[in-house]
């Protein structure tokens, strides 16, 4: 067994999607739009099953394809900087006697990404989300 690490597995951290479109992919979209309806119906974050709920309730669950699909995409945003998360506090969760969630929301370059048809860069993200005009 070599004493060296292999740096193969995490190349997907680094290296751009092949064959992707410049673009949201239809569930970055969809969970997008779920976060902004949450958060127009009083729920300031999200975690993934409600998401996940409500994506059912409107007809969108056919993009929940496999187990993880979900939590893939939440991740992806999150690193675009279109999403920003938390954990809960952990004594909210031993109340409710469950694990702790991750809990989301929709960050303002998100909300840009879903009004424009060209996504903006993850540092013209950032740029947006520090009150910076983006490229």
């Amino acid at each position: 067994m070599s004493p060296f690490v292999s740096c193969a597995p995490l190349m997907w951290l680094t290296v751009p999607m092949r064959g992707r479109k410049p673009g949201l992919l239809p569930i970055e979209r969809s969970i997008l739009e779920t976060g902004i309806e949450l958060r127009r119906d009083g729920a300031p974050e999200f975690h993934g099953f409600l998401a996940a709920s409500r994506m059912r309730d409107t007809g969108e669950a056919r993009m929940l394809t496999s187990r993880g699909t979900l939590y893939k995409a939440l991740d992806r945003l999150e690193r675009q900087g279109f999403l920003a998360s938390r954990w809960e506090d952990p004594d909210v969760a031993l109340l409710d006697g469950r694990p702790r969630r991750r809990l989301y929301h929709v960050t303002p370059a998100g909300e840009l990404a879903l009004s424009s048809p060209r996504v903006p860069s993850a540092a013209g993200a950032r740029r947006l989300q520090s009150g910076g005009a983006s490229s």
